[in-house]
């Protein structure tokens, strides 16, 4: 589904997502590794549990949202692809709800 425009060089890095090791150029960001791999599917909404995945690739429409390392949500077309971090789908946010 996606192509490389160019044929550049970069350093090859690999790190996991969903426990499945991915290879991947250390000038891509997230979403365009899991993308390259054909991960298309990034998290699932909160309500229905509806698959997402990257929409806008410029950070603009949060459905690319994914946990690195455990840490808080981030977006995954705007965070860099790093050497053996380790990548996992959203599956619900946290919400208040009114008392």
């Amino acid at each position: 589904m996606f192509k490389r425009l160019d044929e550049t060089e970069a350093p090859e890095v690999t790190f996991s997502f969903e426990g499945e090791s991915i290879s991947a150029r250390a000038t891509d960001s997230i979403a365009a590794a899991l993308l390259t791999a054909g991960r298309n599917v990034f998290r699932k909404t909160p309500v229905s549990g509806t698959p997402r995945g990257p929409y806008c690739m410029m950070g603009v429409c949060f459905d690319c949202l994914i946990s690195v390392n455990g840490d808080a949500p981030v977006q995954a077309c705007m965070t860099p692809v790093r050497e053996g971090v380790d990548v996992r789908g959203i599956v619900t946010i946290a919400t208040e709800t009114a008392p």
